[in-house]
C-alpha cells in the first residue's frame, strides 16, 4: 500500500491515510481503501477499526486534479459510483469503524467519515461539504449520509452555503460523537476503538446490521429478536453471561 498504513494493536486495527499534503482521495487512495477493509473483514484477530489522516488533515477531499481528466458526464458518474461503493463496503462493515477527524474533513472526506459507525472530531477541525462552489454537488453519497446526523433543513444550510463546522459545532449537531483537544484526539480514539475490541465480534456484527439495516421498525423488531436468540446460543454470549455472574472479564473467541 502507498497511501494506507496498517498498524495492528490488539483487537483493533489502526488504518493511516497518507497523502500528503491533503490527504486527497485519489483514485489509488479509495482502492486501496477498499483492498484493506477487505482484507480486514478476513481478519478474524481484528474486532473494530480506526481510520485517521496523517499530517494537517484528515482529508481535505477529493482529488480535484484528477477531475480535468475525466472526459465526460458518463464518466463523472461512474466514478461517483465507485466511490459510494467503497463508502458503503466501509459502512456496511461487520467490525465497528471509528473516524479520528483533525484538520479538516472536507467534501470526500467527510463523505469517508461519515461512512465510518463513529465520528470523533478535535474541537478546531472544519467539517464541510463545498462542492457547490464549485458548481459541483457531492457525489459519494453525502446529500444522502447528511441529513440522517444533522436532518434535512440542516444539511440544506451546509450545502447551500458550504460553510463548514467546527468541531465543537459538528457535535452539537449531531454530526460527531466527541469532541476534544486537538493533541488528545488519537489518544482517546485508541481508548475507545480497545474497548470496542474488547466485545465479542458477534454481537458486534448483528449490533452493526440492526443499527444501519433493521429496515422498518416492525422488520426490525423481528431481526433484532432473531438476532438476540443466536447471541444466547453462540459460545461468546454463553460466556458474556458466565463471565458476569463469576464477577471476571470475558474471554470472547467469535463463536
Amino acid at each position: 500500500m502507498e497511501f494506507i498504513t496498517v498498524t495492528k494493536e490488539g483487537n483493533a486495527a489502526i488504518l493511516k491515510i497518507e497523502r500528503p499534503p491533503a490527504n486527497a482521495l485519489s483514485r489509488q487512495v479509495m482502492q486501496e481503501l477498499a483492498s484493506v477493509f477487505e482484507d480486514l473483514e478476513h481478519d478474524s484477530e481484528i474486532r473494530a477499526i480506526l481510520l485517521h489522516g496523517e499530517g494537517r488533515f484528515f482529508s481535505a477531499g477529493a482529488d480535484i486534479k484528477e477531475f480535468t481528466a475525466v472526459e465526460s458526464g458518463e464518466a463523472f458518474t461512474s466514478l461517483a459510483q465507485n466511490g459510494q461503493e467503497v463508502l458503503e463496503k466501509i459502512e456496511n462493515f461487520s467490525k465497528p469503524v471509528i473516524a479520528a477527524i483533525h484538520g479538516a474533513a472536507l467534501g470526500g472526506g467527510l463523505e469517508l467519515a461519515m461512512a465510518c459507525h463513529i465520528r470523533l472530531v478535535s474541537e478546531n477541525a472544519k467539517l464541510g461539504l463545498p462542492e457547490l462552489q464549485l458548481g459541483l454537488i457531492p457525489g459519494f453519497a453525502g446529500t444522502q449520509r447528511l441529513p440522517r446526523y444533522v436532518g434535512t433543513a440542516k444539511a440544506a444550510e451546509m450545502l447551500f452555503t458550504s460553510t463548514p463546522l467546527t468541531g465543537d459545532e459538528a457535535v452539537k449537531w449531531g454530526l460527531a460523537n466527541h469532541a476534544y483537544p486537538e493533541e488528545q484526539l488519537l489518544e482517546k480514539a485508541k481508548e475507545m476503538v480497545h474497548l470496542i475490541a474488547q466485545k465479542s465480534p458477534l454481537s458486534l456484527k448483528a449490533a452493526i446490521e440492526l443499527l444501519y439495516h433493521g429496515g422498518r421498525f416492525e422488520e426490525g423488531l423481528k431481526l433484532e429478536a432473531k438476532r438476540f436468540g443466536e447471541l444466547f446460543d453462540s459460545n461468546d454470549g454463553k460466556e458474556g453471561i458466565s463471565a458476569f455472574i463469576e464477577k471476571r472479564e470475558p474471554k470472547f473467541i467469535g463463536e
